[in-house]
């Protein structure tokens, strides 16, 4: 038996160990949640526009268990892909622009220190099919430079490179021979260029994708298409995500479709912004490239009011004798010097904050281009 004193003793001795455990317990830092995975889509209008494979591969992902990832970029849909879930609406697409025109122009950089990717999916090179003039040496070299781009970002970077989408003759008589001679010259090129601390893994985009049914336009893929483009990104990603790299190879086998538009690079130049029954827009004209008596362009229409709304026209006028001789994302007329374009079908609904372009082929007098003012008005 005890006594009182021995009794008083051990209590005290035991509170005391309790104290300290719990000064230790309290001490000792919270286990911080692991860092979401940065995984950057970049492209053209294939990948912005209503670029719904991005929210269709998100899905993918998020069914699967992936959900420690976060999709980066400068630019943002605003939900505008609606597939009736939730997705990340951020990402580096840019409508028009080319792989030459983002090397040429040194794009690529700051988007990068901004978004940080650890991952980079890649659906480039459409625009630079456009009208024969780009030889595939120089886009792969092109290619080349962004690649040590990102690992200069990056060295660790994991890069997932798409053979594009077909093409339609209809739309570009020498663009489905160039695409099937460009996709046919990514194996060897990743090949060349995959290191094991920054590997490269190709996508095989082409092969089961028909232009004539999987796009809206013969350019833009269709939700159908889009959920073939959602579900060959989404193996390849899944294995980098889960620590193993597929060997870079993948097959180009030719036949007839199409893909998005011709090829970009300069920076925006703002433009005017009317309103219209409570709805609001902005645009951006841009001289994406131009050579002898020709020249690319691009215009981006943003919705800068709190409502979504469900068209949009700009209006531009040349002062320099510009005729636009061929256009995509958006139905342009020309009267005299005044161009009008209007939204098609899949890109006049935009909600608050949302952005679409159109791009066109141009000619001009090879000794001034002048860049236009645009009016923009929205309903």
């Amino acid at each position: 038996m005890l006594r009182k004193s021995s009794l008083s003793a051990a209590l005290v001795a035991a509170l005391a160990t309790l104290l300290v455990a719990a000064t230790f317990a309290l001490a000792r830092p919270a286990l911080s949640a692991p860092v979401p995975v940065r995984i950057m889509p970049l492209g053209d209008s294939i990948t912005a526009g209503t670029g719904c494979w991005r929210a269709m591969l998100w899905h993918q992902l998020q069914l699967a268990g992936y959900t420690n990832i976060d999709f980066v970029g400068g630019v943002s849909d605003g939900g505008g892909c609606n597939p009736g879930y939730s997705y990340d609406f951020d990402h580096e697409g840019h409508g028009g622009y080319s792989a030459t025109g983002i090397a040429d122009n040194n794009q690529l950089p700051p988007w990068l220190t901004a978004a940080r990717p650890d991952i980079v999916l890649v659906h480039l090179g459409t625009n630079d099919m456009w009208g024969h003039y780009i030889p595939t040496a120089t886009k792969l070299t092109a290619f080349t430079k962004l690649v040590g781009q990102m690992r200069a970002n990056n060295p660790n970077v994991k890069i997932l490179v798409s053979q594009i989408i077909p093409m339609t003759a209809a739309a570009c008589s020498t663009c489905p021979a160039d695409i099937v001679e460009f996709n046919s010259a990514l194996p060897a090129w990743a090949a060349g260029l995959t290191t094991a601390q920054s590997p490269i893994t190709l996508v095989d985009q082409w092969t089961g994708f028909d232009a004539a049914v999987d796009t809206g336009d013969g350019v833009h893929p269709n939700n159908t298409g889009y959920q073939k483009m959602a579900n060959r990104f989404y193996p390849a990603l899944a294995r980098v995500l889960g620590g193993t790299t597929p060997s870079p190879t993948a097959s180009a086998s030719p036949s007839p479709s199409r893909s998005a538009s011709p090829s970009p690079s300069a920076s925006p130049k703002p433009s005017a912004s009317p309103t219209s029954g409570g709805a609001a827009c902005t645009a951006t004209y841009q001289v994406s490239s131009q050579w002898g008596g020709n020249f690319q362009g691009e215009v981006t229409v943003r919705n800068s009011g709190a409502a979504t709304l469900s068209a949009w026209t700009a209006v531009f006028t040349y002062a320099n004798g510009q005729q636009v001789t061929q256009s995509w994302n958006a139905a342009i007329t020309q009267s005299g010097a005044t161009v009008t374009a209007r939204n098609v079908s899949y890109n006049g609904t935009l909600a608050a904050g949302a952005s679409t372009s159109f791009g066109f082929l141009a000619s001009w007098n090879n000794t001034a281009n002048e860049t236009p003012t645009v009016r923009c008005t929205a309903s």
